[in-house]
């Protein structure tokens, strides 16, 4: 990609949007173009269209979603839906329109069907019911991916779209509401460590288990992929992981350690546990060039560092 050219960044102020941008500007990239939620309503038709006439990006790394853990996605699934459905329209729209030389789409690995085989290939897509608590979510990425699949079908367009297992990291969101699995036990076990709580409580069996890939690892794939490759050379879509999962029981006991914690872990089994399975094969990234380097320990210690470090703690 040309470095003297523009770089739209959607969702720039989220977790990858923070670890990305430093990167972009370390490789000489320096007309970013950033603009906050106030700044650009991804969901308004109208202001979408008038920012890309006007400012007339040549690249486009779309990041921006509404985003929760299952709490809120079984609370919200309507919002999830026609918000994310919104932005991605928008965006893919005006960038086809306003003849974006390269797109960037990432998307996430709950657009596999619920009992997917193990791990999940990129064929496996739309073989299956979909998870129920994710469901809306899940449906939006789906038809983000299959758009961009189609704009290049039929319009020539150079849109690439990778998928990542579950992303944590350095700027994750700490709220319980859209937290993650992994900022939402680091926090829980923060703040029974500063309440002295006997113990801690886990949604699920702890039976379910799941595949995290570092922040930093996206990073890397994203600038891959956009550098090396054109959406004609590629697959519809690539996994993006690092190819082994781990149980939630056992991720919250490394967590446990991690952060210092002494009291007990309780499960709930009462609560959903999810999907008891997410893996992706990774192989087709492997053979394009692409594998992860961060090792799950170092990248939860290092997100737990961060956390302490700009989480205000009374």
């Amino acid at each position: 990609m040309d470095k003297n050219k523009k770089i739209l960044v959607t969702g720039a102020g989220g977790m990858v949007g923070q670890n990305l941008l430093p990167k972009l500007k370390k490789k000489g990239y320096r007309k970013i173009l950033s603009p906050s939620s106030k700044d650009l309503d991804l969901r308004d038709q109208a202001r979408v269209r008038s920012y890309f006439k006007k400012n007339e990006p040549a690249y486009v790394i779309h990041l921006a979603a509404k985003v929760g853990g299952i709490l809120a996605n079984t609370k919200y699934p309507a919002d999830f839906l026609y918000e994310n459905l919104l932005i991605a329209l928008n965006v893919l729209e005006n960038s086809k329109v306003h003849r974006v030389e390269k797109l960037l789409n990432l998307g996430s690995s709950c657009i596999y069907p619920a009992h997917c085989r193990q791990p999940m290939r990129e064929e496996d897509l739309l073989t299956g019911k979909l998870e129920p608590t994710n469901e809306g979510y899940a449906l939006s990425k789906i038809c983000a991916l299959k758009l961009c699949e189609y704009e290049n079908k039929q319009h020539g367009t150079n849109f690439i779209n990778l998928m990542p297992s579950n992303i944590y990291g350095p700027g994750d969101h700490f709220e319980p509401l859209h937290s993650h699995v992994v900022s939402a036990l680091i926090l829980k076990f923060h703040e029974a460590i500063k309440n002295k709580k006997p113990f801690v409580e886990v949604w699920g069996t702890g039976a379910a288990r799941r595949e995290f890939v570092f922040v930093g690892d996206v990073v890397d794939a994203m600038l891959y992929f956009l550098d090396k490759y054109e959406s004609k050379d590629l697959p519809p879509f690539i996994n993006i992981g690092p190819g082994s999962d781990i149980t939630i029981k056992n991720l919250a006991f490394l967590l446990k350690r991690i952060t210092g914690y002494k009291g007990k872990i309780l499960f709930d089994p009462t609560k959903p546990n999810g999907m008891m399975k997410k893996c992706l094969d990774v192989s087709l990234a492997g053979k394009l060039g692409w594998t992860a380097k961060t090792e799950l320990s170092n990248g939860l210690t290092k997100t737990y560092q961060w956390f302490l470090k700009n989480r205000k703690i009374e």
